[in-house]
């Protein structure tokens, strides 16, 4: 876990939770958008990705180790006794659903952007019906992700950046798969049981690996007195490494600081 704080008075705390096969230091531009706005960021590595263990890189014993982790990030917010907004990519977006499933925790507001809650390509069902019976005997096999640097932006210096990138998982277990995938249909098994928070999910138009039509789906029927949802066309899955990503980050600032408004934290 890292901390970034803003010079001078913070406004809140934002808590970032990355995506699958990635880490915080692809967060760079983000952070620093947060920090110059006045806002304290809190980001780590997720279990067995970026700097974390490498033995155990691409795999995880069950998806509840991500919500761990991420909830003692948030605890780590909450010390500095201001606001607290959460926000998740991807397969973070999907950690920060299943935490607001799982545990009631105090925040302001989350943010998603292209949550993992559907897949656009997913393995034959043959390999899909084998992976059931490989989990049990062989759960830390590994097997390419499939996914390409070229399916997640259209920015050129992310994309080059990323090809030199050390950190960057190539590979995932079959456990983590299986994982995934459970997670993801318990979003919507318990999406009554969702933490009623004001959230603002940002979906990419033109997303190559999160399927857009479950994520409509889900905001659709989650129960939050307060949700907006935006989808950015033709933007592919990384919107916030898009090169509109100016536009994408004054959207969501204005959304953190419109619930700062209503809480009365600031005028």
């Amino acid at each position: 876990m890292w901390k970034w704080e803003a010079e001078g008075e913070a406004k809140a705390v934002i808590v970032m939770v990355h995506g699958a096969m990635e880490h915080h230091r692809r967060y760079g531009w983000l952070i620093e958008m947060w920090r110059g706005s006045g806002f304290h960021v809190i980001m780590g590595d997720l279990p067995g990705q970026g700097m974390t263990t490498r033995s155990r890189r691409g795999h995880i014993d069950s998806f509840d180790e991500y919500i761990s982790e991420v909830k003692e990030w948030i605890k780590a917010a909450f010390r500095y006794e201001i606001p607290v907004f959460l926000y998740g990519h991807s397969m973070g977006g999907l950690i920060a659903i299943r935490l607001l499933q799982e545990e009631r925790l105090d925040l302001a507001g989350v943010i998603l952007s292209s949550p993992c809650l559907g897949l656009v390509h997913t393995p034959p069902k043959i390999l899909d019906i084998l992976s059931y019976g490989i989990n049990l005997v062989f759960p830390s096999l590994k097997m390419n992700s499939g996914i390409t640097v070229e399916m997640a932006t259209r920015n050129q210096d992310v994309i080059e950046a990323d090809r030199d990138d050390t950190l960057y998982i190539t590979k995932v277990s079959v456990r983590w798969y299986r994982e995934l995938v459970e997670a993801m249909k318990e979003a919507f098994l318990s999406i009554e049981g969702t933490k009623d928070v004001p959230m603002l999910v940002m979906q990419a138009g033109d997303d190559k690996i999160v399927n857009k039509i479950p994520v409509k789906e889900w905001f659709n029927h989650a129960p939050l007195s307060e949700k907006r949802y935006k989808e950015w066309p033709k933007l592919y899955h990384e919107i916030f490494n898009e090169p509109e990503r100016e536009d994408i980050f004054e959207y969501a600032k204005d959304f953190v600081i419109s619930q700062l408004k209503a809480i009365g934290y600031i005028v």
